[in-house]
This record gives C-alpha cells, sequence and structure tokens, in this order.
C-alpha cells in the first residue's frame, strides 16, 4: 500500500465541539514560556528560603551546643589547668620522649626503650616531691628613685619577711626587672624574720621598666617541673629621656599675657581695628561719639580678635623617618625640652604623637607620657593624616611645632602646615643627628634643623628674638 493510500484511508479525529480545536499563536507560546518561568522562579525561591532556613537553623544548633560547651571546658580548665601549668617546657618535652619510648618498646619489644621510658616517666614522678609545702612571705618592692634621667643611677630593694607561724625552708625568689629577671636565694626562715636584697635597674635607655610582681618558685633541679606564687605588685621606673633647661625668653614665640592678635573682625575684644556704621544691635558702649557727632552718623568701633596663646606640638614617631635610633630618643630630647618650658611658663599646649596625647598637666606627667613613646610603623597613611587625625578634637592653636626625623621631607612638613590657618605660626625641628644647627624659611615656614641638644636653647632663642 502506497502512502497516498494510506493517507486515504486513515480514519479521521472527530473533534468536539465543545473544545474546538485552536492553532497555536506566537501570543498564546509567549504567555506560557512566562507562566513557565514564573514556576521556575518560584520553585527557585522556595529552595533558596529552605536553604537559608536550615543555615539558621544549623547555626542556632552550634550556639546552643557552644554555649553549653563553654562552661564545661572552664571547669575542666579550672581543675587541670593549674596541673598542667606546673610542667615546664622541658617537662612536656621528657614526657613526650617516655611516652614515644614505651610505645617504641611495645610495638617492637625493645628492652632498651622500655628502661628509657621507665627513667623519663620516673624522673617527672620524682620531680613532684620539690612542689609540696607551703610559703607565707610578705614581700615589699621598693626603686630609689622612682623616676631618673637616661644614664643615672636607680637601685631596688626587695625585702621579704616571713609572716607565719611556721619556719620556711631555703626557696628561691624570682623578680622580673625589665626584660631580666634578678634571681634571690632565701635562706631558711623563722616567723618573723626579715632577709633584704639590693639590686640595680640599668637605665641605660629611655623606657619604662616593670619591676615585679616577686615570685617564689618550687621546683626541681632538672628544671622539669615548676611552682611559682606571686607575692608583690609591680612596681614602675620611669626613664626620662635627656632634656635641657630653656630661659624663659627662648620660649617667648609661645608667651604672650595679652594673647595673639588675630585677622579676624569682632565687635567686641582690645585691639582697636576700625570704625563703621551704627546697625541696629549694636553695643552702644562701643560707639565712637566724638567721630559721630563731626560726621553726623553714629560710627562704632571694630576690633581685631585676640586669641590667648595655644601650643600644639606634633611629634611624629614613625621609624621610617629617622636615620638611626640615636636620632629618634634625640627628636624626643627635643620635644620634651621645649614642652617642659612651656608647662612652666603656664601656657595652654598638647602634644601629640601615634600613642596619642600626652599627658601635659605637669612636667612630671608629660615626661612620664614622653617614656611610653616607641618607634612605630606607618600607623597612618601621611603624616598629613596622622596630624589631622590626633589634632582634630584639640582646641584650634595659635602656634604649632612640628618635630621629625631627617628623613621628613619638607613636603611632609608643607602638608602639615596647610592643615591650620594663616594666623597660625608654625615652626618646623627638623632632627638630624650631627648636623650643623641653622635656622631657615620655606614659603613662609620656619624650619629649625637641629644635631645636638645643647643648641636647642640658642635656636629656639634665635627665632623668638
Amino acid at each position: 500500500m502506497t502512502t497516498t493510500e494510506q493517507q486515504a484511508t486513515a480514519p479521521e479525529v472527530p473533534v468536539s465541539p465543545e473544545t474546538p480545536a485552536q492553532p497555536a499563536t506566537p501570543g498564546r507560546r509567549s504567555r506560557a514560556r512566562a507562566a513557565g518561568a514564573k514556576r521556575l522562579r518560584g520553585g527557585a525561591k522556595l529552595g533558596l528560603a529552605g536553604g537559608r532556613g536550615a543555615v539558621e537553623i544549623a547555626r542556632a544548633l552550634l550556639f546552643s551546643l557552644w554555649r553549653r560547651v563553654v562552661p564545661v571546658a572552664r571547669k575542666i580548665w579550672s581543675v587541670i589547668g593549674p596541673v598542667l601549668m606546673v610542667i615546664t617546657p622541658v617537662g612536656w618535652l621528657v614526657l613526650l620522649f617516655s611516652l614515644i619510648s614505651i610505645l617504641l618498646s611495645a610495638i617492637f619489644g625493645w628492652q632498651e626503650f622500655t628502661y628509657l621510658g621507665t627513667v623519663l616517666l620516673a624522673s617527672v614522678l620524682l620531680s613532684t616531691v620539690f612542689l609540696f609545702g607551703r610559703a607565707s612571705y610578705g614581700v615589699l618592692v621598693e626603686l630609689n628613685p622612682r623616676r631618673v634621667v637616661v644614664g643615672d643611677r636607680a637601685m631596688g630593694r626587695m625585702v621579704v619577711t616571713n609572716v607565719g607561724a611556721r619556719a620556711l625552708t631555703p626557696t628561691r625568689m624570682e623578680l622580673p626587672v625589665g626584660k631580666g629577671v634578678a634571681e634571690f636565694q632565701l635562706p631558711a626562715m623563722k616567723p618573723k624574720d626579715e632577709h633584704e636584697e639590693l639590686f640595680a635597674v640599668p637605665t641605660n635607655k629611655r623606657a619604662v621598666i616593670v619591676a615585679g610582681p616577686a615570685e617564689s618558685v618550687r621546683g626541681d633541679q632538672l628544671g622539669l617541673l615548676r611552682r611559682a606564687l606571686k607575692w608583690a605588685d609591680a612596681v614602675d621606673l620611669f626613664v626620662h629621656p635627656r632634656t635641657v633647661r630653656l630661659l624663659p625668653t627662648a620660649a617667648g614665640l609661645v608667651r604672650d599675657l595679652e594673647g595673639q592678635v588675630s585677622k579676624t573682625i569682632t565687635n567686641n575684644d582690645i585691639a582697636f581695628h576700625a570704625l563703621r556704621p551704627y546697625v541696629p544691635g549694636d553695643d552702644r558702649r562701643y560707639v565712637h561719639w566724638r567721630t559721630s557727632a563731626r560726621i553726623g552718623q553714629l560710627m562704632v568701633r571694630q576690633f581685631n580678635e585676640t586669641r590667648r596663646s595655644q601650643l600644639t606640638m606634633i611629634h611624629t614617631s614613625r621609624s621610617d623617618l629617622y636615620a638611626s635610633e640615636e636620632e629618634f630618643e634625640l627628636a624626643l630630647s627635643v620635644t620634651a625640652s621645649i614642652a617642659a618650658q612651656v608647662i612652666r611658663d603656664g601656657v595652654q599646649m598638647n602634644v601629640v604623637s601615634e600613642m596619642g596625647v600626652w599627658r601635659t598637666q605637669s612636667v612630671t606627667s608629660m615626661l612620664d607620657s614622653s617614656c611610653r613613646v616607641d618607634p612605630v610603623g606607618r600607623v597612618y597613611p601621611s603624616v598629613r593624616d596622622f596630624a589631622r587625625e590626633l589634632t582634630k578634637r584639640l582646641p584650634s592653636p595659635s602656634v604649632v611645632m612640628m618635630i621629625g626625623g631627617s628623613r621628613m621631607t619638607t613636603q611632609d612638613y608643607r602638608s602639615v602646615e596647610r592643615l591650620f590657618g594663616q594666623d597660625t605660626s608654625q615652626v618646623a625641628f627638623q632632627v638630624e643627628l650631627g648636623a650643623q644647627p641653622k635656622i631657615s624659611s620655606v614659603a613662609g615656614l620656619t624650619v629649625i634643623t637641629i644635631g645636638d641638644l645643647n643648641d636647642l636653647s640658642r635656636l629656639v632663642r634665635g627665632i623668638s628674638g
């Protein structure tokens, strides 16, 4: 049968009159695709919501488990922590070798490792005998004096008293002093007995040296176990930078009993500026009657605003701006010397560095703050950013002093200078170890180059005179 005959004999499919067949149009196909896409988006949203819900449930479970585990772990550590802290790093190493030796002996049957592991483990167990015993000490740590200048002699004194009712066996007392530790061997002490130890504190570098707390140490001679008890609080020794005394006239650039006259015009002040026509609301006390009578019009006085001297010292402690550590220390001595004289003269001032704003209530507090200044990296992107951030909350200064090292460029000083108004007097101190002292002016900015602290008084007196 041919294809034509098949088509001719194929039965016809009846079409119901209730559901007439309609041809597919482009509009109907687009609506079908939109409906399918909408169903897909709905499914995706349901899947995303389900995933987020699962994450939130898991997070809640982990948080609940964490809240339960942490208190239990803290209780366990409070019990076993003091025991584990008694074992020194050498003790842990001996225990590790002991465990390895016993495992090798159990695996390979080597009697030599059995002997080695047993001996190592026994040495740790025998060391526990040296940990027992009570101590009842009263310890007093004194430093005399508490504040010294670099290079001065500082002595310390530690007095140990047996405050208990029983005699104490000999023991070792350790006293941390700065980065070192002073060790003292205490003899056997009867009740109320005192033992005194003297020690010297190195002061060859500006710093805050912490002495203490004193610790009595019990342990074996091999250093496997160690039990230390603290008996006294730490005491601070301030090693101030070397400073020079400036003459009162040397700080004259920041001394002004009546304040400094600015270019700002005000209606009420001391420094007369000019006359202007009267405006309703002006204070009649400032009417210039003689001029008003002569020209037939009320005239009032105008004044230049006067400001009380306010000094801001900006000391950068970035290590890359200094050629050496000695140059850094010289810059700190320059800052401390000027600040000390300004405080003695009673001028309001602030000193800032990367560590923050110094305490300047007194010369002593200022020098104590200087002891805490250490070289730092690039804390701020630039010197200008550092100066802007540290001075934005301070009172508007009438004088600004900038102190930096030999690697601080003129552009750095100029960038800081632009942070303040034209009425602000600005001086830059460029510290260069061994350089010849000189005073120069760069676009209106006074730059002082100083290479020796002894030249400071003469240089400052030169710019104030």
